[in-house]
């Protein structure tokens, strides 16, 4: 079962999306309370391939991560499809592909294949016309309606506002459901976003960039209806492990760092161990109880 996008944002206003790097990581997510899930393609080549997003990884990278989440949980996931990875023909089969494996979102966005980071200088953007096209690729492949398809605008920083509004009106135009837009730095640009699309607007609020840390109640005075936390657990996560790591050998025990640590019986509470344990249990006493097979 996939749910969707749309229910999620019916629950909640903005919709806060956490970025997740593994099946864990979702259950812990949804443990938390997050009504849908995010999987970011930096992430992607980071936490898996030890790289830096820089376009090295593709859809067959990305789908292995997509179904180890999508086997852990339920929640909606969105997922980073970077510029849609090839032509039209490869963009339709994205879309497919994805759908299959239980995503109910994914944004493709408007830089050269050759992207670069969000939030840092030398991004380029194609024109408007070939970002159409990915669009329309996109949205003519799916099967589902209810799959969204959301354009990622990496233009503001180049173009603008007023022109960045211009695109989006286009891609809207060619079948977008919501937009991604990148590295805003005011709450009146969002509700600029807001007012001239009349669809909804997702906010980035990925660390140490340019988007400020806006709440969720400022969001919502902008008319933001979805609140992206792509990488701040996997921040912590990386950062504990550095202190975990290095604890261990400066001081050659993990005694100092165990405070870092969750303990064993808050993982086994979060994935299930003790229910598990119990089935295996059961198995084999029912077993013993119809006695050797002959």
């Amino acid at each position: 079962m996939r749910r969707n996008m749309y229910d999620a944002m019916e629950a909640e206003r903005p919709l806060q999306v956490a970025g997740v790097i593994n099946a864990y990581a979702a259950i812990q997510a949804e443990k938390a309370g997050f009504k849908a899930i995010y999987l970011s393609g930096s992430g992607i080549a980071t936490a898996s391939y030890g790289l830096p997003d820089l376009g090295m990884t593709g859809m067959t990278d990305v789908l292995i991560d997509v179904e180890r989440i999508r086997s852990a949980s339920e929640l909606p996931l969105l997922v980073d499809c970077d510029t849609g990875w090839g032509a039209a023909l490869s963009i339709a089969r994205t879309v497919r592909e994805m759908e299959r494996a239980g995503v109910a979102a994914i944004h493709i966005e408007d830089q050269v294949q050759e992207k670069r980071c969000g939030h840092l200088p030398g991004k380029m953007v194609v024109e408007t016309e070939e970002m159409c096209d990915r669009i329309k690729s996109a949205v003519d492949a799916r099967f589902d309606d209810q799959f969204m398809v959301m354009a990622r605008t990496d233009a503001l920083a180049t173009e603008g506002l007023t022109r960045t509004l211009d695109r989006c009106a286009a891609y809207i135009d060619a079948g977008a459901n919501s937009i991604f837009a990148e590295a805003v730095t005011e709450l009146k640009q969002y509700r600029e976003f807001a007012a001239q699309t009349n669809v909804p607007i997702l906010a980035n609020l990925t660390e140490f960039g340019n988007t400020p840390q806006f709440t969720v109640d400022q969001l919502r005075s902008a008319d933001v209806a979805m609140a992206l936390y792509p990488l701040s657990a996997f921040r912590a996560m990386s950062r504990a492990a550095e202190e975990v790591y290095s604890g261990i050998k400066n001081s050659g025990t993990q005694r100092d760092v165990v405070r870092l640590m969750q303990t064993r019986e808050e993982l086994y509470e979060n994935i299930g161990y003790h229910e598990y344990e119990q089935k295996i249990n059961d198995l084999f006493s029912a077993r013993r109880q119809s006695g050797p097979t002959k």
